[in-house]
């Protein structure tokens, strides 16, 4: 009974409490809890109370924080980059958890530089994804919003989509590599756009159609658009190129090598074109990379004789053309090139090699197995040999095949026409 009445008690003086003295806390002081207690009350679900206590909940740390930026530039580009965390499907090493807060430059990926048209300002300048395995499904409304961006890498992630139009906006990007990912769709064609770009990286997407020939013209030092779906004809109108470095291979690029290229591009040191649709003989012209180190055509369906202007690639350590539809004797003059690393001309239809080439096969430095060099092991059989020169294959200007154009020096009126590619 005595209980019942204290019980009764109790609830009356929390109802009769007043303003005065409307602090909770305050009233279980005055009824024997102490702040210990309350405390120890509101996290112990099993307390002993014979009430409810209404607990407050306890208050975020950032749920009122005003954020405040080391520069406006930064202030401005926040919320683009916490849209574009919003729209990533797979974050794998958890990356964007360290994308919190106003310093943008701490997040993981971010870099920030002075600007070229403010050099007290602090804007983010570069960005480098590389390897971050992130997913989603476009990259508009992110890149072509980052106005002081000058490098963007983001190889080996899940992007996928396609490139907005507005990255010719961005007026510092010189650097773009968006390699290995998942973008599809036409060339993106906006980066005709921007003369201050000179990295250009998009292969190992699913990119298709055509090439426009103005990319081999603009300001570029690097241009790797392999491993797509791009199926063209090689611009044979290139008067003139920057690249250094070119890489079209894994494709569907077809037809033959345009005589012009070579004078275009004779500044190249890298030249992939393996695993390609290339028809037709190879043109003289060739001879005119001579700052090439890297040559590979192989496994295309290139046909005719090996020029002996190869032999002007002074520079060339690896040559290939394996897996084409060569033949005739290889030139001497190719195998006495001084740099040669590796010259590769397997699987193709070669019937002779001179003593320079064997001392070459004997260094393991040419491969010219499965041809059809009698004298040699692991060639094609001679019935394979014969169903091929039964169908006799001709190229244009055979005369040009033996001409070493940094051997001579003749007059302008002797130089060989460079005619129409085959």
């Amino acid at each position: 009974m005595s209980s019942i009445i204290s019980f009764m008690l109790l609830v009356c003086l929390i109802s009769c409490t007043t303003a005065r003295d409307s602090s909770r806390e305050a009233l279980l002081v005055t009824i024997g809890i102490g702040n210990g207690n309350l405390s120890k009350g509101c996290n112990d679900k099993h307390h002993n109370l014979p009430f409810k206590l209404n607990c407050k909940l306890p208050a975020t740390p950032l749920a009122n924080e005003v954020l405040k930026f080391a520069d406006q530039r930064l202030a401005l580009v926040h919320p683009i980059i916490q849209k574009f965390k919003s729209l990533i499907t797979s974050d794998p090493l958890g990356i964007t958890q360290t994308w919190l807060g106003s310093d943008i430059c701490s997040y993981k990926g971010f870099y920030c530089d002075n600007p070229p048209d403010n050099k007290s300002a602090i804007a983010v300048a570069s960005i480098d994804f590389n390897g971050f395995q992130l997913s989603a499904p476009s990259l508009d409304g992110f890149l072509d919003q980052l106005p002081d961006i000058a490098l963007f890498h983001a190889n080996s992630n899940n992007f996928s989509g396609s490139l907005s139009p507005n990255i010719a906006k961005l007026r510092y990007l010189y650097e773009l590599d968006i390699s290995n990912n998942r973008f599809a769709g036409p060339f993106p064609d906006a980066v005709l756009n921007m003369p201050g770009l000179t990295f250009l990286d998009i292969r190992f997407n699913f990119f298709t159609g055509s090439v426009p020939s103005q990319i081999f013209t603009q300001n570029l030092d690097a241009l790797f658009i392999n491993n797509n779906e791009f199926m063209i004809h090689l611009p044979d109108n290139i008067v003139n190129t920057h690249i250094f470095y070119l890489t079209l291979a894994n494709n569907k690029f077809n037809g033959p090598l345009p005589r012009t290229i070579f004078k275009a591009f004779s500044l190249l040191a890298e030249v992939l074109l393996l695993n390609d649709q290339l028809t037709g003989c190879i043109p003289y012209e060739i001879g005119l990379l001579k700052e090439a180190v890297v040559f590979d055509a192989g496994n295309n369906q290139l046909t005719g004789h090996l020029p002996f202007s190869l032999a002007c690639m002074e520079n060339l350590e690896q040559l290939n053309f394996a897996g084409n539809l060569l033949f005739g004797a290889v030139p001497e003059v190719v195998c006495e090139l001084g740099k040669l690393i590796n010259l590769s001309l397997s699987d193709n239809y070669f019937i002779h090699v001179g003593p320079m080439c064997r001392i070459l096969i004997e260094r393991g430095v040419l491969d010219v197995r499965n041809n059809c060099i009698p004298d040699l092991p692991f060639q094609r059989s001679v019935e394979e040999c014969a169903n091929f020169f039964a169908h006799p294959r001709f190229c244009p200007r055979m005369w040009s095949y033996n001409y070493i154009p940094c051997y001579h020096f003749p007059s302008s009126s002797s130089i060989p026409e460079m005619a129409p590619s085959p």
